[in-house]
């Protein structure tokens, strides 16, 4: 589409001072669909081709995702969709330039609040296409989710406990394991010494709480900056001073979790509340909760449901996929249906555990086959359900762009701290007006699942 990449700030010679009346537009690429876990009334594109992206420029939310899902990818095909979304990304600000619509791009890779995911290689990517940055910053804080950073390290609160991520089964990831906690280690880790942990700069709580102006303004050369945040308050001021770095002509990048987009969005409280979420449900109907997620935390919250609701239990035996698939797909839809015929939902879950291969690659593929199937599992459901639950991230962003066929979808609010609630358009050809709750599959305590279900099956 582009032979020659041109910096990105030719596309906009407006940028810096006097931009006072620009648009402030915040651009998540997010790895999974789960970053929209903190906000509402935004749009979320399983799409980018350029109109699309017009779209969602042109939309009255200060911010929009697009789920690029490549945290179920390799590093290549990771690389490639990103690079496509960059591209489109440019072309649709230029044509938005164009016409008249002036935006500043915040630009931030959203990914896994416990560091897994395609670092660098997609701030990398966007750093390329739509570089060059001054800086580009590390803030994997996620506050609903019990996730904080401190003396830069990244910490997990376990029963009120803070334990250094690296020592929790996120860091075993079969693709994106880890070794540390403390960030500047993880990066020089992560880029194989390319960033060495004495390049990055670190930006305590007294910085960010404080007044960073002149430090911010020195950055530059795409300096690898990493965050503290142990509350909300943290980040607000962080992202109200680099935003007015930004107005003045600085450039930054972000990788982050969903709390940095609430402090950028300051959005007011959401319209419904979680408690209400029920008056979504269609006709009153049973609804399916659809678990590709196998962590532990999704396992006991799976055992809650089984013991403390009324949904069925509806296993999907991974090791009869690979045998018979046509024949596990039509026994799990006669229990769905079979569960809505005596007034229940259904939970179905995939096989528990994490499986062993020989190879990354292998492991990748054996996910995406089972990705298929639970797309298939998802377009053939009853077409009278009342809501759908998808648990796990990959799960959630096939669910919404194959097997809803969604192009975009508005995020309602937040059911749980950290799951949102979109629906599906009334003009939905097998589900029209369906609540769907995008579950993480690191997000909430035993319970969560459980009362996310019976909020909705009341």
């Amino acid at each position: 589409m582009h032979n020659t990449v041109l910096p990105f700030s030719a596309l906009f010679p407006h940028a810096g001072e006097g931009r006072s009346q620009t648009l402030t537009k915040i651009i998540a690429i997010d790895d999974d669909p789960t970053g929209s876990q903190t906000v509402h009334s935004c749009l979320l594109l399983t799409r980018w081709d350029v109109p699309t992206l017009r779209e969602a420029l042109a939309d009255a939310s200060p911010l929009f995702f697009i789920l690029s899902n490549t945290r179920g990818m390799d590093a290549a095909r990771a690389a490639a969709v990103t690079r496509e979304i960059c591209v489109n990304l440019r072309e649709a600000l230029a044509l938005a330039e164009g016409d008249g619509l002036g935006i500043l791009p915040v630009i931030v890779s959203r990914s896994d609040s416990t560091l897994r995911g395609h670092y660098p290689v997609e701030t990398d990517v966007i750093a390329a296409e739509l570089g060059p940055f001054d800086a580009h910053f590390l803030v994997p804080a996620f506050f609903e989710g019990g996730r904080i950073t401190r003396d830069g390290v990244h910490y997990l609160l376990v029963d009120g406990k803070p334990v250094p991520v690296h020592e929790t089964e996120f860091a075993r990831d079969s693709v994106f394991a880890f070794s540390t906690a403390f960030l500047p280690d993880y990066v020089a880790e992560k880029t194989g010494g390319r960033i060495p942990a004495s390049a990055v700069q670190r930006f305590n709580l007294a910085d960010v709480r404080g007044d960073m102006g002149d430090r911010l303004w020195r950055l530059q050369g795409n300096a690898c900056c990493v965050v503290d945040a142990e509350q909300q308050s943290d980040l607000d001021s962080f992202t109200r001073q680099v935003l007015a770095a930004a107005q003045r002509g600085k450039r930054f990048l972000f990788r982050s979790a969903a709390s940095l987009l609430t402090a950028f969005a300051g959005l007011p409280p959401q319209p419904v509340a979680p408690e209400e979420m029920s008056r979504f449900v269609r006709n009153g109907k049973p609804g399916v909760i659809l678990m590709g997620s196998h962590v532990d935390k999704s396992t006991r919250q799976l055992h809650y449901v089984k013991e403390f609701t009324n949904a069925l239990p509806v296993h999907i035996d991974l090791d009869r996929m690979l045998e018979n698939e046509d024949a596990l797909l039509a026994g799990v839809l006669q229990k769905v249906r079979l569960a809505g015929g005596q007034g229940r939902g259904a939970v179905l879950f995939t096989s528990r555990g994490e499986r062993r291969f020989a190879s990354k690659e292998q492991r990748l593929a054996f996910g995406e086959q089972v990705a298929a199937f639970l797309v298939r599992i998802v377009q053939n459901l009853p077409e009278d359900i009342g809501f759908l639950i998808s648990k796990g991230g990959i799960t959630s962003n096939d669910t919404l762009s194959r097997g809803l066929a969604l192009r975009t979808a508005r995020v309602l609010g937040q059911i749980h701290p950290g799951c949102s609630v979109v629906r599906c358009p009334d003009d939905h050809p097998r589900f029209p007006g369906l609540p769907v709750v995008i579950f993480p599959g690191n997000v909430g305590g035993d319970t969560a699942l459980g009362d996310v279900y019976k909020i909705l099956a009341m």
